[in-house]
């Protein structure tokens, strides 16, 4: 099983044109010890075949037992596809003392330290975390925050905190939902979710000025639920949102029509 975790790591290393130091830097170990790995001299410890795992985006049990030298199961990028979530991936979570998972939270300044270290839990200790006593919240979820910026999703104002449900198995992504999505890319994303193949999700905007886009979900590391959102950002009563602009232009519209079939008559 060593030397074919070594060579695992060996050349997933090598597809993602990492040197030994490289490596060492992004799982935090000496670069001694990434040729001991590969080597078969020693066994990475858990916390390092958990990250070695999100960051390959191999499965520790593939990472472990399977034979990735040919690269068959490696995409252009180095990453594998686990799309049903059948292979272990491995979160960390915080929990209080009554071993009641509570709920971290990443705001806008931690997103791009979240896409390198979300494997981390180191990094993830660091982040806030609550709990929210909510039956729309069970005990049996693991959930998360994230804090979007942008208009991209309005009417869900910017800075808002997007609360989340972890989806193991990306197969249970409903069509025309909206999701966070963790990109290797891209970083943290709030969009709503199509099909668009096998291998590709489009994604849309709820403001119509954003056009959609797609993107590869050998792209994505970690996909969550949206289940609801606290904001900070207090409407004005005279203000005038999205939503009651596209009923007006909506309305305007049907007038329109309406003139030109009398006219027509």
């Amino acid at each position: 099983m060593d030397n074919l975790l070594g060579s695992n790591i060996r050349n997933l290393r090598k597809s993602r044109n990492l040197t030994q130091d490289q490596l060492a830097d992004k799982i935090g170990v000496k670069r001694a010890m990434i040729g001991s790995y590969e080597e078969g001299r020693a066994v990475p410890k858990l916390q390092a075949l958990q990250t070695m795992s999100h960051y390959f985006d191999v499965s520790i049990d593939d990472l472990i037992n399977a034979d990735l030298q040919s690269g068959k199961n490696i995409s252009g990028d180095g990453h594998t596809r686990d799309i049903s979530g059948k292979g272990l991936r491995v979160l960390t979570t915080l929990v209080d003392r009554d071993n009641n998972e509570l709920i971290t939270l990443v705001p806008v300044k931690a997103s791009a330290g979240y896409t390198a270290g979300y494997a981390d839990p180191d990094f993830i200790e660091t982040l806030p975390k609550f709990s929210l006593p909510l039956p729309e919240l069970g005990r049996e979820r693991t959930c998360r925050a994230f804090q979007i910026t942008g208009n991209s999703m309005e009417p869900v104002p910017s800075g808002s905190y997007i609360i989340c449900e972890y989806l193991q198995n990306w197969t249970e992504i409903k069509e025309g939902r909206a999701y966070i999505l963790v990109t290797y890319d891209d970083g943290v994303v709030y969009k709503r979710i199509f099909h668009q193949n096998d291998d590709t999700l489009l994604l849309k905007s709820d403001n119509p000025e954003y056009n959609p886009y797609t993107i590869p979900l050998n792209a994505v590391s970690e996909v969550w639920k949206a289940l609801g959102y606290i904001s900070f950002s207090l409407p004005e009563p005279d203000e005038m949102s999205l939503g009651k602009l596209t009923s007006m232009v909506y309305k305007m519209q049907n007038e329109l029509e309406e003139l030109r079939k009398g006219k027509g008559e």
